[in-house]
């Protein structure tokens, strides 16, 4: 019976994704047909699929597989990509504002996207090869930002990395900050959105709205750091659930739709005065774990486009800086009503934040 000892890459990750990384001709039911038989173990005792694996353990497994059935699926075929060009390894990696062994953070610029899709032909995801350096393989996407959306967004560097940081945005353990330009100013100044979110029907998944009845829990913190009299404010959000475009419909549903956001916001989405009508909705910071037991703590500066509305609006660059942090899971909880579906139009899930 063959053996392996788990490699610090693979520290924490799944016992079928172990196969599926290492043997991809073991399917899922190969490793369930051991596992029920007590053929596959880990360090001596019976392991099964979903149990996660340790640096340092010895994994055993028969060294045959079972004759192919119907269900045994082929090898995947390995995608080749296109070589990159100068211009655009120069150009990712222009965008680069933090590099360590575990990560790397870009200022992802407006209008690029993280992943491809119909008619999408440049993304963050094509242009990885350009960043590993040192390493042996490229970085790997773990969370992602909409293609309007600027800021912060991490890579990493190996897939233990991967594996840490996508448990930490599961886990809702990673602090994530937007600054956004609303239409209007919402009459409470702090507080908390409670509005769950579901697909729009009819519109291919391409767009959410809130649904009280089949929607997932969607919650987001707000606070208004600035205003321009009442025709437009300088908001912070911070989500606390990930949600598709969560930001967005939440800021809508309170009657304050992010400038430049067509999509919720219609035609009233937009400012006169020489405002740009591009999406005002920036990742602004990323406070995350590293797995080495340090902290991440990475901002990005907003784009042009948002930078200049600020400084045509009077915005104090000063008010911007962060508050004392308090961890997420010990601020108070206060009461309110959740947003129902019939009145998104209004101001009814807003939460007032006590002490704010």
């Amino acid at each position: 019976m063959p053996s392996a000892i788990i490699s610090d890459d693979d520290d924490g990750i799944r016992l079928d994704r172990w196969f599926q990384r290492h043997a991809p001709d073991t399917s899922f039911n190969i490793v369930s047909r051991w596992a029920r038989t007590g053929a596959v173990r880990l360090n001596g005792a019976k392991a099964a699929p979903g149990d996660r694996i340790a640096a340092g353990q010895t994994l055993s497994f028969p060294d045959s597989l079972p004759e192919p059935t119907p269900t045994t699926r082929a090898r995947p075929e390995v995608i080749e990509r296109e070589p990159l060009s100068d211009a655009q390894i120069d150009y990712v990696r222009g965008m680069i504002i933090h590099k360590d062994q575990h990560a790397i953070v870009i200022a992802k610029p407006p209008g690029l996207a993280t992943q491809g899709g119909t008619g999408i032909t440049t993304h963050v995801d094509g242009l990885l090869d350009a960043l590993t350096f040192e390493m042996t393989s490229r970085p790997k996407l773990v969370h992602r930002l909409d293609k309007d959306t600027s800021g912060v967004l991490l890579l990493a560097r190996t897939a233990r990395a991967a594996a840490f940081f996508a448990k930490a945005f599961a886990g809702r353990d990673a602090r994530k900050t937007y600054w956004a330009l609303t239409i209007g100013v919402p009459k409470i100044e702090a507080g908390e959105i409670d509005a769950p979110l579901a697909k729009q029907p009819g519109t291919g998944g391409e767009k959410m709205h809130v649904d009280t009845e089949a929607g997932l829990k969607s919650k987001t913190r707000y606070r208004v750091i600035d205003r321009a009299a009442g025709r437009a404010a300088w908001v912070e959000f911070q989500p606390l659930t990930g949600r598709t475009h969560q930001i967005r419909v939440h800021a809508a549903a309170i009657g304050h739709a992010i400038v430049g956001d067509a999509k919720y916001g219609g035609k009233e989405a937009f400012l006169t005065g020489g405002i740009s009508r591009k999406l005002h909705l920036h990742a602004r910071r990323l406070v995350i774990d590293l797995p080495d037991g340090g902290k991440l703590d990475i901002s990005a500066e907003p784009p042009a486009h948002i930078a200049e509305s600020f400084t045509m609006l009077g915005f104090d660059p000063a008010l911007g800086a962060p508050l004392v942090e308090v961890p997420l899971s010990a601020t108070p909880k206060p009461k309110s009503r959740r947003l129902s579906s019939a009145t998104s139009g209004n101001r009814r899930g807003e939460r007032r934040s006590r002490g704010s």
